[in-house]
């Protein structure tokens, strides 16, 4: 099963998880400092909701949740023959979890992910320097997705 991932900026989050429990009727499925998501059912939707005051309301990224490295592999092949720059993070850990991914940026510069659960984590992310997370180069002290 793939679903479609919607990661906003929220400036409060727990008036944040209150609101979109209500809206979609669940709980959340993890929460941690300035983090949480849902994984929604019905319609199949993965809410991740990212605290980042003063930049409420506003997409953070998009993307899809796939069921496996593989099919994260396989996008990265299509993606690319298809003329598309991606960048890869593989095995890395980004918002409480280790993932693999792959990221292309639309026509207006808005960031997709193509991804895969591999393990949670008990850290948001690491702070790499030189290194991509959410699809961007992060520099020291940096925070992946912010």
């Amino acid at each position: 099963m793939s679903r479609v991932q919607l990661a906003l900026n929220v400036d409060d989050l727990e008036a944040s998880i209150a609101f979109y429990s209500k809206l979609f009727n669940a709980q959340p499925h993890k929460v941690k400092p300035g983090y949480a998501n849902f994984a929604i059912v019905e319609p199949p939707l993965k809410l991740v909701l990212i605290e980042n005051p003063g930049q409420g309301g506003s997409v953070n990224h998009l993307g899809v949740e796939v069921e496996s490295s593989d099919q994260v592999h396989a996008e990265i092949a299509r993606l690319s023959g298809a003329g598309l720059f991606t960048a890869e993070e593989i095995g890395q850990t980004c918002c409480f979890a280790t993932q693999d991914k792959v990221w292309v940026s639309g026509p207006a510069g808005e960031r997709w992910e193509v991804y895969t659960v591999l393990a949670d984590s008990p850290t948001f992310g690491a702070e790499p320097t030189g290194d991509t997370c959410c699809g961007q180069q992060v520099t020291e002290g940096s925070v992946c997705c912010s």
